[in-house]
């Protein structure tokens, strides 16, 4: 797991290979992945992790995308978002679920993951792999497999992006 913390050179600019987390994620999932078991990447950044993921391990079927917009706590205020809606190609009782997510912070678009994973059936395990964790949490919520932790500000988000040629990259913002 890489620990890139802090800012590093150009004014205090945080740089992050995406696509070298990206490997360490697959070298990550490939320890947490058992022949039945099936991905699911949150809406944006997780479901492109999760395709990709997906076609690398050469796994079957599709991989699942689900939606946090209709168990957000802060719904009233967002709305419904643009990213797409839930699709799990599979039956999710008893299924080994993996949840793939680009940046864990709060916890909370997790929580309402599950609360929407759960409207579906009962897994019989769900584990969480991220791409980075930023920390920040304001729910008891831990990844089992995190290819880095980083520091930000409170003020600043970080979202996973993709090339019209499938190469990851980062934006790191300023709210």
């Amino acid at each position: 797991m890489t620990n890139a913390s802090g800012p590093s050179h150009g004014g205090g600019a945080l740089l992050l290979d995406a696509e070298a987390l990206y490997r360490e994620l697959l070298r990550g999932v490939q320890q947490l992945c058992h022949a039945d078991t099936r991905l699911v990447g949150i809406t944006s950044g997780g479901a492109w992790l999760a395709e990709r993921l997906q076609a690398d391990l050469a796994l079957p079927g599709r991989p699942g995308v689900i939606s946090s917009s209709m168990h957000r706590d802060d719904f009233a205020k967002r709305g419904l978002a643009s990213g797409g809606q839930t699709q799990l190609p599979f039956e999710v009782n008893s299924a080994d679920i993996l949840v793939l997510d680009d940046v864990l912070y709060t916890g909370r678009t997790l929580r309402a993951v599950m609360n929407e994973l759960f409207d579906f059936g009962r897994p019989a395990q769900v584990r969480l792999a991220v791409l980075v964790d930023r920390g920040g949490r304001q729910l008891p919520v831990q990844p089992d497999f995190a290819a880095a932790r980083v520091t930000l500000a409170a003020h600043q988000s970080l979202a996973l992006a993709r090339s019209t040629e499938g190469v990851f990259s980062f934006d790191v913002q300023e709210a």
